[in-house]
């Protein structure tokens, strides 16, 4: 807490019997500083945050009056130190911050320190959300035995994890099927206003705004409640356990006006994907967004928490909604005591943090959008933000299954343009290929288009009961006209918490879903990270003998290509309704207004609309199913697990016994030969490019993600260890061995390295040290390349790392032996994470990239001006096959500066802990 108080903001206020501690806003703008009632909340917060630790050094009276006089009309190049409260963590992020984190005591103790003196410092949640994989559905057993297969999949990485919680102070665990980690924080963790206690100072405790920073980048979840947080790597994540404060510029906060209400039969995810498409259209990379305006007050707190979910699909830090009355009916609903409420609402009213209509905030730039104008929409085929209005959304089908198939498509422009016009039905070319098959539920045809997963799945949706009971009130009215889900639709349900199933059940609506497919698999993420599990083994082969651009419509918020399934190539986001819609259908080529559904008992046609239900029903059908009990029942013993989570025997020790045999928990190299000072930067020479990439190349073409490929460098390694393909399990469900995880980095299988043309997957041109070269995958030139001595870099387009903050794909790309990356442009967090492991992200200058310099990858590159010393964006010279050109160091910050210089933000933080020891 503060050990300065310039503006002598601490004060006492009583909530009930209790007194309370608060650092207060208005006593910066009593100061003649600033004017604290016209600044957008989620700066209030931050302004907060300075006073409570201004300490004249990390925080000083200057960092608070930046804040405090914020102009929006200038580019603010002030750099503050942030302290958020806590720590959120899903298990594919936190199983390898909990091998870094052991690590680091075994580096601790090696410098002479004692290892128990790594810990926590910070609260840090982990919730178990992201192994659960679809491989039985449609059966009232497939719950069951998913949880099953997890369990035989992932033991050791558990066993760890209940090691770490045992072992770690301030570190709890949320055993596998019990939720995702955005679900259960907004249900559950998150407190909105947050308490400690005041040692030596009788009954006082300090109140301070609820904050955190998530492994996940959509920890911006719980901005719909008013918390500041936001998604992080995991070596960022662990600094913030660490008490290390987080330095970042002042952001540019856009406002986003709501007016208006919702109009009948458009939902919140048609909402959010309107917002994702304007505010990625208007660029709001690394900027806060806050909404305001009298349309908030029409939004229920789980449509705001929707909405908040996918910043990171619109690009922005964050996406901010004050606190007002309806957080508090949100906070009484899911459980919080009457005292928590309480103390939010006085703290809120009483420190400039609820929520006023009526005061004129200043923002960086503003967008309006009347709700009343939202239709149903979906996204697709490959991003987020590619919204297709329900009523275009066969055209758009059509226009993209051309695109997709390019040379293939057997077809010119003009046919292709027809063939997207109303009315028209015959295929031309191969547009119209089609191929039998048969399996255990009958003999069908695919196509072209052809819906084969159909998945409610993700935090973005399943959080949300206005959508959930839509979806089941869609199956119910299906049932009631005789239709049934296509042969061919692989069906999930995969809520974001059990609770949702306790108010499905409540509903009535779950034996309707049940009876079409979507039966319960699992309480976690499935297939919106890719863990969609396979699809039949027939259905497979007949898309690939086809070449048939297949489909999957699913609830979440992620689409990017190679994600969902390897034989999957156009994903589009919908509402849980329009998912199961699309599974009755069975295609994307469909016209909603104008094709039937199928037909009822007298043959009469049944279209989507005469299924779809209002507003009414399902607003009538919330009010009596989703109830405070429920919620209290849930989480109530949310820590104890199934029995098969209370029956693994956990390790003991203060540090980790490692075991070299495993393929799972490995330690981590990272820390080898650490020495207590850092060696000296040194200019990049004579490296050789491992990758050129295009615009928009994402975590998931970089990272590992989804299953481990036969025959690839990730699976030989396996092999050799004994493991057999049924066993390989997923890329993240073995984050935690370095050896399995940098042989699948830049291992997509619809990677395009624009070093060898028109080839996809991970491969890349080696130049041996003779001039001669090959076709390699990517992880064996690098070893080829680190044998050599032959420094890499890799070169990319504009936001370069969008998507999922995944902390290995800079991990995996250090390993590589990548030393620096230039793009034109990064998304945020990976750009974050490259810092946090020594990588130099660099920028090419404006109107610049590979392309326009002529780069082809045949060069060496010299990367000079590092060795004289990194300064925040310091220009840097390039020389590159005769070819000479400047690039910008993004090292944003001094702070970030000293991680580069130490060779990343966890041996910063062990070489500070050491010293001050």
């Amino acid at each position: 807490m503060s050990t300065v108080d310039s503006f002598s903001s601490k004060a006492q206020i009583t909530v009930g019997d209790r007194r309370v501690e608060l650092y207060r806003l208005d006593a910066v703008t009593k100061a003649g500083v600033g004017d604290v009632a016209t600044l957008p909340y989620s700066l209030r917060i931050l302004l907060e945050n300075l006073l409570r630790f201004e300490d004249g050094k990390t925080v000083t009276k200057a960092d608070i009056e930046a804040v405090a006089t914020w102009n929006p009309r200038e580019r603010v190049e002030h750099e503050v130190q942030l302290r958020p409260a806590r720590v959120l963590m899903q298990d594919f992020t936190g199983v390898p911050a909990v091998c870094d984190l052991a690590a680091m005591r075994d580096a601790f103790v090696k410098l002479g320190q004692p290892a128990t003196s790594i810990n926590p410092l910070r609260p840090a949640d982990l919730v178990i959300d992201h192994s659960v994989q679809v491989d039985v559905y449609g059966s009232p057993v497939a719950f069951g035995k998913n949880v099953d297969l997890e369990y035989s999949r992932n033991q050791e990485r558990y066993l760890f994890l209940r090691w770490g919680q045992q072992a770690f102070r301030d570190m709890k665990v949320v055993p596998p099927g019990t939720g995702i980690c955005h679900q259960v924080n907004c249900e559950y963790l998150a407190k909105v206003v947050w308490t400690e206690d005041k040692k030596g100072h009788d009954g006082v405790i300090v109140a301070y705004p609820d904050s955190l920073v998530g492994t996940d980048s959509h920890t911006t979840m719980v901005n719909g409640l008013g918390v500041m947080g936001w998604g992080v790597g995991g070596i960022e994540a662990e600094a913030v356990m660490l008490d290390q404060p987080m330095a970042m510029l002042i952001p540019e906060v856009v406002g986003f006006e709501l007016t208006g209400k919702l109009p009948e039969g458009a939902t919140a995810t048609d909402l959010v994907l309107t917002v994702t498409e304007m505010l990625r259209k208007k660029g709001v990379v690394g900027k806060f967004v806050e909404f305001y305006g009298p349309g908030i007050s029409a939004l229920a707190l789980t449509d705001r928490a929707t909405i908040a979910n996918m910043a990171p699909e619109y690009g922005a830090t964050m996406g901010f909604f004050p606190v007002d009355d309806e957080t508090l009916t949100y906070l009484r609903l899911t459980g919080r005591s009457p005292e928590q409420v309480e103390l939010v609402e006085r703290y809120c009213k009483e420190n400039l943090l609820w929520r006023d209509d009526a005061a004129k905030l200043r923002f960086s730039d503003t967008l309006h959008l009347d709700l009343g104008g939202v239709v149903p929409s979906i996204a697709g085929p490959k991003r987020p933000q590619d919204r297709v209005q329900l009523s275009q959304s066969r055209r758009s089908w059509r226009r993209a299954l051309g695109g997709l198939l390019g040379d293939k498509a057997g077809a010119d422009t003009a046919a292709i343009d027809a063939w997207t016009s109303p009315g028209s039905d015959a295929a031309p070319g191969k547009l119209g290929t089609k191929r039998t098959v048969t399996t255990d539920r009958g003999t069908f045809e695919l196509a072209h288009g052809s819906v084969v997963i159909a998945a409610i799945t993700s935090c973005t949706n399943t959080s949300n009961p206005a959508v959930m009971l839509a979806a089941g009130l869609l199956a119910k009215n299906a049932l009631a006209k005789g239709l049934s889900v296509k042969p061919w639709v692989k069906t999930s349900l995969a809520p974001g918490s059990q609770v949702v199933t306790d108010y499905l059940a409540a509903a009535g609506v779950n034996t309707a879903l049940d009876a079409l497919g979507f039966h319960l698999v699992g309480y976690g993420c499935t297939t919106c990270i890719g863990n969609s599990g396979p699809v039949h083994d027939d259905i497979a082969a007949a898309i690939k003998d086809g070449d048939l651009v297949v489909t999957s419509v699913l609830s979440g918020n992620r689409n990017f290509e190679g994600r969902v399934n390897p034989v999957v190539r156009a994903n589009y986001l919908a509402s849980p309704p329009l998912v199961v819609a699309y599974a009755l259908a069975g295609t994307m080529n469909i016209d909603f207004e104008v094709e039937p559904l199928g037909t009822d008992g007298q043959g009469a046609p049944v279209f989507l609309r005469d299924i779809w239900p209002s507003s009414t029903e399902v607003g009538v059908t919330m009010a009596a199913s989703v109830r405070r009990e429920q919620f209290v029942e849930r989480y109530s013993r949310v820590l104890e697990g199934d029995a098969g989570w209370r029956a693994l025997s956990v390790p003991e020790g203060d540090t980790f016994a490692w075991d070299d045999s495993s393929t799972y928990i490995r330690k981590p190299s990272f820390f080898d030969n650490l020495g207590p000072t850092p060696a000296p930067l040194v200019d990049i020479k004579g490296a050789r490019p491992l990758a050129i990439l295009g615009d928009s190349v994402t975590t998931d073409h970089i990272s590992p993600a989804g299953n481990i490929a036969k025959n690839s460098p990730a699976a030989r390694y396996l092999d050799a260890h004994g493991v057999k393909p049924a066993d390989y399990n997923q890329y993240g469900a073995r984050r935690g061995n370095h050896e399995v995880m940098v042989r699948g980095t830049f291992a997509n299988i619809r990677l395009k390295n624009l070093m060898l043309g028109g080839v996809e997957g991970g491969f890349t041109k080696y130049f041996a040290a003779d001039g001669s070269s090959e076709q390699l995958a990517i992880y064996d030139a690098a070893m080829k390349y680190e044998a050599d001595g032959v420094p890499l870099v890799v070169l990319a387009g504009e936001e370069y790392g969008t998507g999922s903050s995944r902390d290995w794909a800079a991990k995996g790309t250090f390993l590589l032996g990548v030393r620096a990356v230039i793009a034109k442009s990064f998304e945020r967090i990976h750009r974050s994470n490259l810092i946090g492991m020594g990588v130099v992200p660099l920028e090419f200058e404006k109107g610049q990239d590979a392309q326009s310099l002529g780069l082809t990858g045949d060069e060496r590159f010299d990367i000079e001006g590092i060795a004289a010393g990194l300064a925040p964006k310091k220009k840097l010279t390039v020389r590159a096959g005769g070819k000479t050109f400047t690039v910008i160091a993004r090292v944003d910050t001094p702070q970030e500066v000293e991680y580069v210089v130490h060779g990343g933000i966890l041996q910063y933080v062990l070489r500070q802990r050491a010293a001050a020891h």
